[in-house]
């Protein structure tokens, strides 16, 4: 079993159950899916960059990434319908578990001036976004290979009906929270 998982069973459970007031296990928000969304914005000029994203993204999550196309032309942006604009990647069960594990103890860490994450990034239902500005944070990219650095956003999605059971839930789970 996962090490996260494990936390979540004997550690994240209890505590959320004496704060909360559950009187059931099923009540006890839990984290659903991450998804992980990088935008390729030179995917215009050059065509090659959305393969080099999904090749940093399939490292990054163990599993194959969907490329994202734009649902309408929009001018100001040079971009047309249809075109390759992103990809994206649904993380759930044992392979979401590994990759929060892995993005709370390896990869913010490792971020230059690291304070914490922002308390303030929920949507007032229970779900939460981050940014991250390169991919270069997380170990299994390689800095000689990659071509261009590029950010993404991490979206955590959980059960939680607010933002306060949500942020305790993360919070249990070792989401490193910042003073801000």
């Amino acid at each position: 079993m996962n090490r996260l998982k494990e936390k979540y069973i004997k550690e994240v459970i209890p505590g959320m159950q004496a704060r909360f007031k559950y009187k059931n296990v099923m009540e006890v928000p839990r984290l659903e899916k991450v998804v992980i969304n990088m935008g390729v914005g030179d995917a215009k000029e050059n065509p090659k960059a959305i393969d080099s994203a999904v090749e940093d993204l399939m490292a990054i999550s163990g599993q194959r990434p969907v490329v994202t196309k734009a649902k309408k032309s929009v001018a100001a942006f040079k971009v047309r319908k249809g075109m390759s604009i992103g990809c994206k990647v649904t993380l759930r069960r044992d392979r979401m578990y590994e990759f929060v594990d892995k993005l709370f103890s390896v990869a913010l860490p490792r971020v230059r001036d690291f304070r914490g994450v922002s308390a303030r990034s929920f949507d007032g239902r229970g779900n939460y976004s981050l940014g991250i500005r390169e991919q270069l944070i997380f170990p299994e990219i390689n800095y000689d290979k990659i071509d261009k650095i590029r950010g993404m956003e991490i979206n955590f999605i959980t059960t939680a009906k607010n933002d306060e059971e949500a942020k305790e839930l993360l919070r249990l789970l070792g989401m490193p929270f910042g003073n801000n």
